[in-house]
């Protein structure tokens, strides 16, 4: 072959190199062409990101959530906490054993045991008079020798 039928030879191989290669990447018919590859590719990168934007969104409400339990359970350990230190530093209850329990809404519950009724109801007052205590349940038993223990009261506090 000489030179210039060569030369004219490969266009012609290449050209129809391509064209089959094209040809062979058409569906059949009455197929749906099949998306390109950038396309897919940024369909999948989409569904990722709503993926993680919604992941996100739950584990903010979550760690909300357990902010607004401890949030509740540090108010009430410190008003149980103040509740116990003006019992516990009573000079009326030295004897006494008083066990505080202080629930979200400010209800304290009182459980133990008082030598008297006096004791009893300083632990009761002392309780209602705590900053944070809306309700005193009082389920504290005064210790008797003759009698045996008074049963427990309720008192409300502050309206």
């Amino acid at each position: 072959m000489s030179l210039k039928l060569w030369s004219l030879a490969v266009p012609f191989v290449s050209f129809a190199l391509v064209a089959s290669t094209c040809a062979a990447q058409e569906p059949a018919t009455g197929e749906k062409p099949a998306p390109p590859v950038g396309e897919r590719v940024g369909e999948k990168v989409d569904s990722a990101v709503q993926s993680l934007k919604k992941g996100v969104s739950n584990a903010g409400e979550a760690i909300r959530d357990q902010y607004e339990k401890a949030r509740a359970g540090v108010h009430n350990m410190s008003v149980a906490a103040r509740v116990y230190g003006r019992l516990h530093w009573d000079k009326a209850l030295t004897n006494s054993k008083v066990e505080i329990e202080v629930h979200k809404d400010g209800v304290a519950v009182l459980t133990g045991s008082v030598g008297d009724a006096m004791a009893r109801a300083k632990a009761v007052q002392l309780a209602q008079d705590t900053v944070g205590v809306t309700k005193v349940i009082d389920q504290l038993v005064v210790l008797t020798t003759s009698t045996g223990a008074i049963p427990a009261r309720e008192t409300s506090v502050k309206p």
